[in-house]
């Protein structure tokens, strides 16, 4: 990845972030893509702290010629504009974009009656409109990339009730994201242009899972690393061959070689809490909304 650009949204945390150093430290350029600016107690990271992580890996892996250098840049999927503004700072500074990976998103887990519309509204602006935004702006400067490459954060595209009836607000945003994939990796496949989304098999310990079970789901968690491994070595793939494809994480990595995948565990020795949308998979009462 060395002198390529990649371009994250939501990098500031979690599996963003890990993504950008796993490529930060091949050599890759990292666009630091998100809203955080300012310091949150109850959310760690911004856009400054992870671009200085980044750049740290730089400095350590400097003697061996390798490490990338990062870009913080304020974001907001939601803002035409602002992600036009973002994706030319980018291209500037680098001097193209070789790599989009969408994966700024919003999540509710709550009923039909139970989800106010100012939160469906955010969540499809983000998950679905926002991920259309971005590649359509980043598409000029892709057709010019190195092995070019779109990866969504985002599910297989799984037509099963159990995985609506929960929450199909926020479902059908995440879907949103999926239906780009199946869409555009066979519009761009003439410009060479990789389209293909990535999933975990588990829940991923990040701020976001923190919040969403209230500091009690590290227990049954793997790391964020797994995510960024798996993107890693769809991303080296040649975008001519290797698109259209709605990924898993351990699968991915197994077709790598990998057999230890205890070390990606927070609490080693305990049972996993599958993730949503996994085939032959099944709801997990941990994401219950019931009480």
């Amino acid at each position: 990845f060395a002198g390529r650009t990649a371009l994250i949204t939501g990098a500031s945390r979690g599996i963003g972030k890990e993504i950008a150093l796993k490529l930060a430290k091949d050599g890759a350029n990292i666009v630091v893509a998100a809203k955080t600016i300012i310091p949150n107690p109850n959310l760690a990271g911004t856009i400054f702290s992870a671009a200085e992580e980044i750049e740290q890996v730089s400095v350590i892996l400097s003697e061996l010629q390798a490490g990338g250098k990062a870009l913080p840049v304020l974001l907001d999927v939601r803002d035409e504009k602002n992600v036009q503004e973002c994706v030319q700072k980018a291209a500037e500074k680098f001097g193209g974009i070789d790599i989009l990976i969408n994966n700024a998103s919003a999540i509710s887990l709550t009923g039909t009656e139970k989800t106010e519309m100012k939160r469906y509204d955010l969540m499809h602006s983000i998950n679905t409109r926002g991920t259309f935004l971005m590649s359509k702006t980043c598409i000029p400067y892709l057709r010019k990339g190195k092995n070019p490459h779109i990866l969504n954060i985002s599910p297989p595209l799984l037509m099963e009730k159990q995985w609506f009836a929960p929450h199909v607000a926020y479902t059908m945003a995440k879907f949103g994201m999926s239906m780009c994939v199946l869409g555009m990796n066979e519009e761009l496949r003439v410009d060479g242009i990789a389209v293909n989304a990535l999933w975990p098999v588990t829940a991923i310990w990040t701020a976001a899972m923190e919040m969403l079970t209230e500091g009690k789901g590290k227990e049954g968690s793997r790391s964020p690393l797994i995510m960024a491994d798996a993107a890693y070595a769809i991303l080296s793939k040649d975008s001519t061959k290797y698109t259209g494809n709605f990924a898993i994480d351990e699968e991915i990595l197994k077709a790598e070689g990998v057999k230890d995948f205890e070390k990606y565990a927070m609490v080693p020795n305990t049972p996993l809490v599958p993730d949503f949308f996994i085939p032959g998979g099944k709801y997990h009462s941990r994401w219950s909304t019931k009480k």
